[in-house]
């Protein structure tokens, strides 16, 4: 796995959404799923695909006539990196202005506003 792979693009992500929900799977599956959704040709979804193999960010096996992709990197590793580039460049660093630009922005359900209580009990506590 890649320590540092480069960020995904949009279309990109998509790929890695379907990936991450499904495991591993063919173009084939892949782009079905993305025609759905919007206009891609068969060939754009492979290209793309092997482009990310060799960003790191898929890798491929063989299974006789079939290519199967499977991610290389980590929902959770991706939304971090994204999310800490996404907090240094529109909120400078300021953790605190995201969340508050977020709550103030969106409606939060009774359920949320319990977890993030427990998040921030968390953190406070294990300071």
């Amino acid at each position: 796995m890649p320590s540092n792979p480069s960020k995904p693009t949009d279309s990109e992500l998509e790929i890695l959404s379907f990936l991450w929900q499904h495991g591993p799977s063919t173009v084939r599956q892949v782009h079905d799923f993305l025609a759905k959704t919007k206009e891609a040709g068969y060939t754009t979804t492979l290209k793309l695909m092997q482009i990310m193999q060799e960003k790191g960010l898929l890798s491929r096996t063989e299974e006789g006539r079939s290519h199967i992709y499977t991610a290389q990197v980590s929902e959770e590793e991706t939304q971090q990196s994204l999310l800490g580039r996404f907090v240094e460049t529109a909120f400078r660093g300021s953790a605190a202005q995201l969340v508050m630009q977020a709550l103030g922005t969106h409606q939060t359900s009774a359920e949320e506003l319990d977890e993030i209580r427990q998040l921030l009990d968390n953190l406070e506590n294990n300071r």
